[in-house]
C-alpha cells in the first residue's frame, strides 16, 4: 500500500514537473513576443529604415500592429497601415497567430494546474517536482541551442517547415515588403531570448529545490539530535 502511494506521488510530481516545464516555455515565448524594446533596438542597429525605405516611425507603427495582432486581445484581421500584403502573406500571418495563441492560452492553463499541484504537494512536504521541472526544462534550450549554434539558417528553415507545412513563409519583398523590416537576425535574437528565459526558469526551479532539500535535511538532523 505504501509503495503504491509512493509510486503515485512520484508520477504526480513528474506530471507537475512537465506542467512547470510547459509553463516556463510558454511564458518565455509570450514575454519575448511582447518585449518590443528588443525590436526597437534591432531597428536602430540594423538601419532598417534604409533597408525598407520606411521611416523609423512607420516601421515601429507597422511592427506594433503586427504584435498586437498576434495577441489574443488583438484584432481578428491584420492590416498594416503602411505596407501592402499578399493573400499568401495574410494566410501565413494567420498561421503565425495560431501558434502564438497556443502559447498564450497555455500560460493561464498551466499556471492554474501548477498552483494547484504545488499547493497539494507542499502540504505533503514533497518538492521533487522542482527537480523534475529543472531537468526537463533545461533539455529544451540545450537541444535548441545546439541546433542554433551548429547552423542557425538550417534550424530556422527546419522550424518553419515543421510548424507550417507550406512555403508561404518564404516572402517576396515586392508583394510582402514587411519582410524588409523583419530580418533573420531579429528572429535569432528572439530565439536566444527565449532560451535565456527558459534557462533562468530551470535554474530557479533547481535553486528552490536545493533550498527546500537542504531545509528538510537540516530539520531531520535537528530532530534526530533532539531524540538522542
Amino acid at each position: 500500500m505504501e509503495q503504491n502511494r509512493e509510486k503515485s506521488y512520484r508520477m504526480g510530481q513528474l506530471a507537475l514537473g512537465l506542467v512547470l516545464m510547459l509553463l516556463i516555455i510558454s511564458a518565455a515565448v509570450v514575454i519575448t513576443l511582447n518585449f518590443r524594446p528588443l525590436y526597437y533596438w534591432e531597428m536602430d542597429r540594423m538601419d532598417l529604415d534604409q533597408v525598407s525605405g520606411l521611416s523609423q516611425e512607420q516601421i515601429r507603427r507597422n511592427y506594433d500592429v503586427l504584435i498586437d495582432y498576434n495577441n489574443f486581445w488583438g484584432p481578428n484581421t491584420l492590416e498594416f497601415p503602411d505596407l501592402p500584403m499578399s493573400e499568401g502573406g495574410r494566410i501565413h500571418f494567420e498561421e503565425v497567430k495560431r501558434v502564438f495563441l497556443f502559447f498564450e492560452y497555455m500560460v493561464p492553463v498551466t499556471l492554474v494546474l501548477a498552483v494547484a499541484g504545488v499547493a497539494w504537494f507542499r502540504r505533503r512536504r514533497q518538492f521533487r517536482y522542482l527537480k523534475y521541472a529543472a531537468l526537463l526544462t533545461v533539455l529544451v534550450p540545450l537541444a535548441a541551442g545546439l541546433a542554433i549554434a551548429v547552423n542557425w539558417d538550417q534550424a530556422f528553415v527546419l522550424f518553419h517547415e515543421v510548424v507550417f507545412r507550406n512555403d508561404l513563409w518564404i516572402f517576396n519583398a515586392s508583394t510582402d515588403p514587411v519582410i524588409t523590416i523583419l530580418p533573420d537576425t531579429f528572429f535569432l535574437h528572439c530565439a536566444v531570448m527565449i532560451l535565456v528565459l527558459v534557462v533562468l526558469g530551470s535554474a530557479l526551479c533547481g535553486a528552490i529545490y536545493g533550498r527546500k532539500s537542504r531545509g528538510m535535511a537540516e530539520k531531520a538532523e535537528n530532530q534526530s539530535k533532539s531524540v538522542d
